[in-house]
């Protein structure tokens, strides 16, 4: 039987002993883990195997799979992130400011651990690794819970991390994993606020609705992501079309990939049959309103075309369909997108710089691009290595949740027989 007290418990202890590691120790854990990830691929892809296996029987979507599948370069891929990780600066212990008082004591303030975070999380196995190597970086202690349809990978995950945290002389309760599927658990973790200090949430809505509703610890809510392009009139049109396939395409499974296009109604003629049969190449289907589904109800580009139906535009696809809407310019598509919009990511396509700038400044997405892909929006291309998750909230972090953004900090005043009058 699962013993969350007892798990809270020995993780307190555990960032305890992690809060005061020198950043060599640190990164001596996470190049163990790297090694060890290598050394157990067999054993990792035998047991992500055994749950794809299952998620096909239960009916999981092609989608989800994805998001599920580990493969050799995956795995290669966690091992070289996790080595990634230890290289990049320790943010523990800097001093955010330092500043002398007119009284002449020296005031500093210096980052610090959080302390334990709870990470709840569905399907994407590779999250075991992203939360392990950041929060051991950021001298944190980490309790897990992933998804039923992971639960044999995630196991193997851990079970490296915990080895190799044993080989360098760490806790092994610094990275805990619940594995217990009852859903009961959950609601249980929320309230463990004697010992857990900040909820993660990484899946859908209901399970951020559930966090918000039930913690009685700090949420992180985000990883929800309705992302738009928006194509102005000025727009380079054969760059539009890379862009918002790679937006799209290139892992619809995520939480920034592309769900909505605006297309000012200039450039619609043009660019929506090229955009069509280049999406068609990969099988994505259009829902598209008034103006654009009468443009691209024509013969000749091979996409499925569908009316838009009225909660299309509230949806995160996470799979290959995607919106088309036409707007009169970048006013109606900033309206358009902050009535729609999860302030994930949003783009916007042109040459015309007061468009640009109108866009950025109007929209508080927690990330907004100019003539790029909205898969930018994430850790490691941002240069953060790793990310625990996306926050959309605006208290705390947003944007990738890197390193910094599992830190908080404490006041130092440094005196000399101060006393205050």
């Amino acid at each position: 039987m699962t013993d969350l007290t007892a798990m809270g418990k020995a993780a307190k202890a555990a960032s305890r002993v992690l809060a005061t590691l020198p950043t060599a120790r640190k990164n001596e854990a996470l190049c163990a883990i790297a090694d060890e990830i290598e050394a157990q691929t067999a054993v990792i892809l035998a047991q992500n195997a055994l749950d794809i296996a299952d998620g096909r029987v239960r009916g999981l979507s092609d989608a989800l799979l994805d998001r599920l599948l580990l493969t050799e370069a995956r795995v290669a891929a966690l091992a070289a992130d996790t080595r990634r990780v230890a290289a990049l600066p320790d943010p523990v212990g800097t001093d955010i400011e330092s500043r002398m008082l007119p009284n002449g004591m020296r005031l500093v303030r210096r980052r610090i651990p959080i302390g334990v975070l709870g990470v709840i999380y569905e399907a994407r196995p590779n999250v075991t690794i992203d939360i392990a190597t950041l929060s051991l970086k950021t001298g944190n202690a980490a309790i897990l819970r992933g998804g039923s349809e992971t639960l044999r990978s995630n196991l193997a995950l851990v079970n490296v991390i915990q080895a190799a945290l044993e080989k360098v002389g760490l806790p092994v309760t610094a990275v805990q994993y619940i594995d217990n599927p009852d859903r009961a658990l959950v609601a249980d973790l929320l309230r463990l606020d004697q010992y857990v200090d900040m909820i993660i949430p990484r899946g859908g809505a209901g399970l951020h609705r559930l966090c918000r509703e039930q913690s009685s610890i700090p949420v992180i809510t985000g990883g929800i992501g309705i992302c738009h392009i928006y194509v102005d009139e000025s727009a380079d049109l054969d760059r539009a079309v890379d862009i918002i396939e790679n937006s799209k395409v290139q892992r619809p499974s995520v939480c920034n990939a592309l769900d909505t296009v605006l297309v000012h109604p200039a450039v619609a003629n043009a660019l929506l049959p090229a955009l069509a049969a280049r999406l068609a190449q990969s099988g994505v289907e259009l829902r598209a309103t008034g103006e654009a589904y009468a443009i691209l109800s024509g013969d000749g580009h091979g996409a499925r075309v569908l009316p838009a139906g009225p909660d299309d535009f509230d949806q995160e696809w996470l799979a290959l369909i995607l919106g088309i809407h036409l707007v009169a310019d970048v006013e109606e598509a900033i309206a358009f997108i902050q009535a729609h919009t999860t302030e994930h990511t949003e783009s916007i396509l042109t040459n015309d710089w007061a468009n640009a700038t109108r866009f950025v400044d109007a929209l508080s997405s927690s990330a907004v691009f100019v003539n790029a892909s909205t898969r930018f929006n994430d850790g490691g291309q941002f240069g953060l290595g790793a990310e625990v998750a996306v926050s959309t909230q605006k208290l705390h972090a947003r944007g990738p949740m890197g390193l910094e953004e599992l830190t908080t900090y404490k006041w130092i005043g440094y005196g000399a027989g101060h006393v205050r009058e």
